[in-house]
């Protein structure tokens, strides 16, 4: 008789904190004993000279989501959770975008909608709030966070999305009361607007200058001026696609005065730089995203921070936008560097690609690549230990990776719909095999097999990161000495 479900048997299983030879015995979906020498299971993997690694978590992926430019993202929640798994990737958390004038409620009711029949991987969602008016904050709100929505993204650029520095107050001091997550995008509205029209009117439309448009100073100011927003109502902040070495600096300094800032970046900052922007014709499009790749300083301080944990995360991302007239060419078939669709895909490579270019050469160890791909978004985002780890009564979400295989990046096999790459023709070396979901295989010698509509949703709930320190700002310190002792409570 079998004493498990499934024993992924024999190879290295490794987390945040260490790697050890070990089987997995799996049953009923989660996790029930890491160790060496477990019974029979009904079925068995066998993973001698492989790693076991945890399913990764991607916490920050753009799946059938409409832009503010009106372009729908190419992958739907199949294609996309497919390519999620295929990468090593079981859990995702997607955006819920609230156009102006939508319900909160109603949006988020619109993507379990797309979500539920179609999702190969597990998923949450994150809430864009473009529109936080008081009544969404005082009523939809707080009843989604109830329902495990427990974080929202909001904008501080792009015209149709952004929100003035009053309205982000109000976002994180209602955040901070609901025990929420405030995520950030940090670039300076005015600056990229400025810039882009000095350029155009100069006559620079081509897609590189989407790079000088978009400079570090942009998001360095926009990052320190975040944070201080944050600190003023005593709420913690998570600042997301960090491109910059500047940007890092500003959350390392926040970080040393004991304030609550979380970051990421994606791979696109350890990879690319503004030079892949400038291409012939209309190819550097393809790289066009926001923030854009930077130069090589900002990529080495980017490896270093996320090595050294000033930078918590490494997501994806992922804005599968079509390189045509229904995707990064909306606009027409040359349009000026504004008007071009933001974005990348990555999710199926996001791991493959840092544990080629980190673990790989040496710039991440294989417990920290663990930590910032699978561990660290799900502790930030009300996962853990659910999700991030191979530990009894985690789920069993893993992938066995042969870390000697090497694989030549074509887009021809992925499983995205965005058409391309930016990484394509470049070597890898490791790849997840074999991938696991709650304790059946989803991915079986890199081909998708599981069914659409076995995704669950994930009802999240507040997370340590999203407490408050207890540490009013001085003006709010101030105001209480003063007498007003329910200012900011």
């Amino acid at each position: 008789m079998a004493d498990f479900d499934l024993v992924v048997r024999g190879g290295t299983v490794a987390t945040g904190v260490g790697a050890t030879r070990a089987d997995v015995g799996i049953t009923g979906g989660a996790v029930r004993a890491v160790r060496e020498g477990l019974g029979p299971g009904r079925e068995e993997i066998p993973a001698d000279g492989k790693l076991v690694l945890p399913g990764g978590v991607d916490a920050h992926t753009h799946i059938a989501q409409r832009s503010s430019m009106g372009i729908l993202t190419a992958d739907d929640f199949e294609s996309g959770t497919i390519s999620a798994v295929c990468g090593g990737t079981t859990t995702v958390i997607s955006f819920a975008a609230q156009h102006r004038g939508q319900s909160p409620r109603e949006v988020v009711e619109a993507y379990h909608g797309e979500a539920g029949p179609k999702a190969v991987g597990d998923y949450g969602f994150h809430l864009i709030l473009s529109d936080p008016t008081p009544e969404a904050l005082r009523v939809e709100v707080p009843a989604l966070v109830e329902e495990g929505v427990s974080s929202f993204k909001v904008y501080m650029t792009y015209e149709a999305l952004r929100v003035n520095d009053r309205q982000l107050l109000e976002v994180l001091r209602s955040a901070r009361g609901m025990g929420a997550l405030t995520m950030v995008h940090a670039e300076n509205h005015g600056m990229i607007g400025w810039m882009s029209s000095e350029l155009l009117s100069g006559g620079h439309a081509a897609p590189k200058f989407h790079a000088v448009a978009h400079g570090k100073l942009a998001e360095s100011e926009a990052t320190a001026r975040a944070i201080g927003l944050a600190e003023l109502v005593d709420a913690p902040l998570y600042v997301v696609h960090v491109s910059s070495k500047e940007a890092v600096e500003a959350i390392a300094a926040a970080r040393a005065r004991g304030l609550k800032v979380f970051a990421e970046t994606c791979p696109q900052y350890l990879l690319l730089t503004a030079d892949d922007l400038d291409r012939p014709g209309m190819e550097g499009a393809a790289i066009c995203c926001s923030p854009p790749p930077r130069d090589r300083e900002s990529q080495q301080a980017i490896w270093a921070a996320l090595r050294g944990g000033a930078l918590d995360v490494l997501s994806s991302d992922h804005a599968p936008y079509t390189m045509d007239e229904r995707g990064k060419l909306a606009a027409g078939p040359t349009p000026p560097f504004p008007r071009i669709g933001n974005g990348v895909p990555g999710i199926e490579l996001r791991m493959p690609l840092v544990f080629s270019e980190g673990v790989g050469r040496g710039r991440l160890s294989l417990e920290r690549f663990v930590t910032v791909c699978c561990e660290a978004p799900a502790r930030l985002f009300g996962l853990w230990p659910r999700k991030g780890t191979i530990a009894p009564g985690s789920d069993a979400d893993l992938a066995v990776w042969d870390p000697d295989r090497e694989v030549t990046v074509r887009w021809a096999d992925l499983h995205d719909r965005a058409g391309y790459t930016p990484y394509e023709g470049r070597r890898l070396r490791g790849w997840p095999e074999t991938v696991v979901r709650r304790g059946e295989v989803v991915v079986r010698d890199r081909q998708p097999i599981a069914a659409p509509g076995s995704g669950r949703f994930l009802a999240r709930g507040s997370s340590e990161a999203a407490a408050p320190l207890g540490r009013p700002s001085w003006s709010v310190r101030l105001a209480r000495r003063f007498g007003a002792r329910d200012f900011l409570r």
